[in-house]
């Protein structure tokens, strides 16, 4: 098959970590997912951005395994994985896209395992609800199989909690880091950036206020509303 389109849009992607200051090194990942073909494309593990090429970009199944490409896939490939099989292939949900980066401020709330409050309106611009935390991961699960256990984890989370992947497109991974998605690979980067910004006022909010009331729900309501749905009326037709 030919994968050359795919692997162009996570290779693109991937270039916007770095200039999105999402990532120092090689922190960070991102994958673009083909439904029809049941594959996805990936940066290739511990490549610096600057030597990435098309090329480069791993294609893998959503078993985790390779299916072409000449160098190893990121580490994170089984985490990618997961998702794509559990909220896309058996969930319905439509992502396009994975975002897995170390970005200081959201890094910050992971390592605090804290999800992070509702405070404003950019946050309710994206999502209506606190951006979930993990807690951590088991030590079975740790030793068992680290990255697909890491997946499994948000999955089971997103149940617990009643959320809906297509909404709630951004989760943060207790002691660990961010995942984002959206329906591109592009869109899981900018949710990605979005997330970072999000956790960054919302640390400065508390720096401020320890005692800061989250956002009123008919504000809230009224923010998300305006961009999503059938009655949106934000930007242009």
């Amino acid at each position: 098959m030919n994968y050359e389109s795919l692997r162009q849009e996570a290779y693109e992607a991937n270039m916007k970590i770095p200039e999105n200051n999402l990532a120092l090194y090689t922190w960070g990942n991102v994958s673009a997912f083909d439904k029809d073909k049941c594959v996805f494309a990936i940066k290739p593990s511990g490549v610096p951005y600057p030597d990435l090429t098309v090329e480069s970009m791993v294609i893998v199944d959503i078993e985790g395994n390779k299916v072409e490409g000449s160098m190893n896939p990121s580490s994170d490939t089984p985490t990618h994985a997961v998702l794509y099989k559990e909220f896309v292939v058996n969930g319905g949900a439509k992502i396009g896209g994975i975002i897995h980066t170390h970005s200081s401020y959201a890094v910050s709330w992971a390592q605090a395992v804290r999800s992070v409050p509702l405070f404003g309106t950019t946050h309710a611009d994206h999502i209506q609800k606190a951006i979930p935390c993990t807690p951590y991961l088991s030590k079975e699960a740790v030793e068992k199989d680290y990255e697909k256990e890491t997946g499994l984890l948000i999955v089971k989370h997103f149940k617990e909690l009643g959320l809906n992947p297509s909404e709630i497109n951004m989760v943060l991974c207790g002691g660990h880091g961010p995942f984002a998605w959206g329906e591109t690979a592009a869109k899981s980067v900018y949710n990605g950036t979005v997330m970072e910004e999000i956790c960054k006022m919302a640390l400065n909010t508390l720096a401020l206020n320890p005692n800061a009331n989250e956002l009123p729900s008919y504000i809230v309501d009224k923010h998300y509303l305006r961009k999503h749905g059938p009655n949106a009326y934000y930007g242009q037709k």
